[in-house]
């Protein structure tokens, strides 16, 4: 590990076990080469690895899958992403599966994210998944297995080829903790073996039928579209937008922004009688010259922020956490990937003025440079978007 590296919270990990869970995701589970316990994970957070590339390491993000009581190991889910007509193949989820083997070291920071289990919380839970956005409702299953709360545990994908860690989801069920799985195409040996509990998509009339009338709070996590279209239907049984916590894998903005978006698929509710019988669930799926700094700052008020490239300008109010959602609120789209100060995608130029961070970058942005995620305006600020 490189002197920067360290100095920038990064410890080395060792490969101590890789784990094939189906044919498309595979466990890795990472020990601290030190032999020291690994950092304090909440159920729900990530880690941060380094990947390997032609230039400067490439940094990714990863759920923590195991009992966060674990203090050992990590363990990381990954989904092998191949890429789809034309796009390159993930980067980093191919790099752990053909090139990383027992034994190899590799450079973690610390836990991270906000999308995590309220465990001061006795709300009964309802952890709702989709593909591999199942792996952070894994390790919140486990911390929820030492608590009093009702808890549902509704995972969709798309048949057993490709559902894994489905013995262990099913270890913690107990009379408290409901686990259902739904398989959107079920193999013929899926059915044999009776491995999931419903196909179809969800809809409203199943929602209903799977969760009895409660104040839940949920958590939510898989492909964009499934999750505009749970977000959705769980307002409409009852459930609060403000007890919906969710968490995207890869780009997305807002569930607020995605629901209006006509979702496709088949409703369970309208299944045959022989899936009626089943459980009711679903599947989804720059700098500039001291001009124009004073040209661009003219319309830029106090406490307002100035998109230089967009010429527009929006008022801060408070509305919205961070200078990216602003400048998505008024209808820009500013790069970003992992919106937590991580991959510094969102990076930009700062024309004028000055911001502060509410959650601290990973690795900071050299002079001049800010970036969007994860920071607010202390006053006003001219960007270069």
């Amino acid at each position: 590990m490189t002197q920067n590296l360290e100095n920038r919270g990064f410890r080395e990990f060792r490969v101590a076990k890789k784990h094939v869970e189906s044919e498309i995701i595979t466990s890795f589970y990472l020990e601290p080469s030190d032999g020291a316990p690994v950092w304090h994970v909440k159920a729900g957070q990530y880690i941060t690895l380094t990947v390997p590339s032609a230039g400067d390491p490439v940094l990714k993000t990863y759920s923590v899958s195991s009992d966060p009581s674990q203090t050992s190991f990590y363990r990381i889910s990954v989904k092998r992403e191949a890429g789809r007509n034309g796009t390159p193949d993930g980067v980093g989820s191919c790099w752990l599966h053909d090139h990383v083997e027992i034994g190899d070291v590799i450079d973690v920071a610390a836990p991270r994210g906000t999308f995590y289990l309220d465990e001061e919380s006795t709300r009964p839970v309802v952890l709702l998944s989709g593909g591999v956005g199942q792996t952070p409702m894994v390790s919140m299953i486990h911390r929820l297995r030492e608590s009093d709360r009702d808890v549902y545990f509704l995972h969709a994908c798309e048949n057993g080829q490709v559902h894994a860690l489905r013995d262990e989801v099913l270890g913690c069920s107990s009379d408290r903790i409901t686990t259902k799985f739904v398989y959107r195409t079920p193999s013929a040996d899926d059915r044999a073996a009776k491995l999931f509990d419903a196909q179809g998509v969800i809809d409203k009339v199943f929602l209903q039928r799977i969760l009895p009338i409660d104040d839940y709070e949920v958590y939510l996590c898989g492909p964009t579209p499934f999750m505009a279209a749970m977000y959705q239907l769980l307002q409409e049984v009852g459930v609060q937008k403000a007890r919906i916590a969710y968490e995207f894998f890869g780009k997305a903005a807002s569930l607020d922004a995605q629901v209006a978006k006509p979702q496709a698929g088949k409703a369970a509710s309208r299944a045959p009688a022989i899936v009626q019988s089943l459980t009711y669930l679903t599947n989804p799926d720059a700098w500039s010259s001291a001009d124009e700094v004073a040209q661009q700052s003219s319309f830029a008020l106090q406490g307002d922020v100035s998109f230089r490239k967009s010429k527009t300008s929006a008022a801060w109010d408070g509305a919205v956490d961070s200078l990216l959602e602003l400048a998505e609120s008024e209808g820009l789209n500013p790069e970003f990937s992992c919106r937590s100060g991580i991959c510094n995608a969102c990076k930009c130029t700062l024309v004028s003025g000055e911001v502060e961070y509410f959650q601290d970058p990973l690795i900071h942005p050299e002079e001049g440079q800010v970036l969007i995620c994860c920071s607010r305006p202390k006053g006003a600020v001219v960007l270069d978007i």
